[in-house]
């Protein structure tokens, strides 16, 4: 396990080293900025942040900032296409997302304000040792819906940080198997047309733009709230057929329209990113639905637990909304194992209601 963790320590710092050109540079010292930087905003929280949790955020939109700049280059460095290897869940991995996990592994392994990591990419959690004291651990999906960038479509990395007594045995699962509610910060970055980081600390969504001029993320939306009401929906209509039935139903109801007991027409959009799903919701309302069907059941649903259900129901909660799996809400979920997987309906808090009131 150590040599392991040591090999792993080793090609994300070589990975690193080596790609540097495609980082942009920093912000220079000094520079006028019209709005509030992201390091400004960690320092001015309502409820005043630790220096190692500002640390952690920090580093982790930095890292964003870099791969939205690998993504932003794939075609051009051959960094497209399969990596030739399999993730924890036996799901074929691109070259990106090992590119991203790596990246994110080298930027904090070192600097004393984690206690360890833990990826959707890896196997078994990734501790950090560089500081006895060290109480964070980061949670993370490196690259979010990879499957889509071969095809230039949306992409994001969603993150998840929760605290541990220091001197915690990070190399074990126990430290990192904590419910949803004891996040203390969580958040993703989607690259798409713009790079943005969506975050919360607890005290509401906002939302941060990459300026490619200066690199820094500048906030431009504060407090994002979901509509109540909404016309759109998201969900993988080609495994109708494997739905329970309360998903039947609902749907069902939805694709009625004005004729139907829903009294109105919904539109259906679905990018194969729960990143961009998500991110459409926060921004103008909608519910997003990978519910439990016949074909996940065995395994307890489609998406993980750990790196997208918790870090994306806490941000909808915080946005006005509601997370659930259809039975209970997802961050009152006791996490079992480090990849578990669970159903997840989350979005406009009317609809969430609606469909989860069907399974009861």
């Amino acid at each position: 396990m150590a040599n392991c963790l040591a090999i792993v320590k080793r090609k994300a710092l070589l990975y690193f080293a080596a790609n540097q050109a495609l980082i942009p540079p920093l912000p220079i010292a000094g520079a006028p900025m019209s709005r509030l930087t992201f390091t400004r905003w960690l320092q001015q929280s309502p409820v005043p942040l630790p220096q190692d949790l500002i640390q952690t955020l920090q580093i982790t939109a930095d890292c964003c900032r870099n791969i939205s700049a690998a993504i932003a280059r794939g075609a051009l460095t051959g960094m497209l296409g399969q990596a030739g290897s399999e993730n924890i869940q036996g799901e074929d991995q691109k070259k990106l997302d090992v590119i991203s996990n790596d990246m994110l592994l080298a930027a904090h392994a070192q600097g004393g304000h984690l206690a360890g990591m833990a990826s959707e990419e890896m196997d078994d959690p990734f501790p950090v040792t560089t500081h006895e004291n060290s109480r964070y651990l980061l949670l993370f999906d490196p690259l979010d819906g990879s499957s889509n960038i071969d095809i230039n479509a949306p992409v994001g990395t969603i993150f998840s940080v929760l605290e541990t007594a220091p001197g915690s045995n990070t190399a074990e699962v126990t430290p990192f198997l904590q419910p949803g509610t004891a996040q203390v910060a969580a958040g993703y970055a989607i690259y798409g047309p713009a790079t943005q980081l969506i975050i919360t600390v607890g005290h509401g969504v906002d939302a941060f733009t990459l300026d490619p001029d200066s690199g820094e993320f500048l906030l431009t939306t504060s407090g994002m709230m979901i509509p109540e009401e909404t016309q759109e929906f998201a969900i993988n209509m080609s495994n109708q057929r494997h739905w329970e039935a309360p998903v039947q139903r609902y749907v069902g109801e939805l694709l009625e329209g004005k004729t139907g007991v829903r009294g109105k027409d919904f539109n259906m959009r679905w990018i194969a990113a729960m990143v961009a799903d998500v991110h459409r919701i926060l921004t103008r309302g909608g519910v997003f639905l990978y519910p439990l069907d016949s074909k996940t059941a065995s395994k307890g649903g489609k998406l993980r637990l750990m790196y997208e259900a918790n870090p994306m129901a806490w941000l909808v909660e915080q946005a006005g909304g509601a997370a659930t799996t259809g039975r209970v809400r997802i961050m009152d979920i006791a996490p079992t194992g480090l990849h578990q997987r669970v159903p997840v309906i989350l979005g406009a808090r009317a609809e969430v209601e609606r469909a989860t009131g069907y399974h009861a």
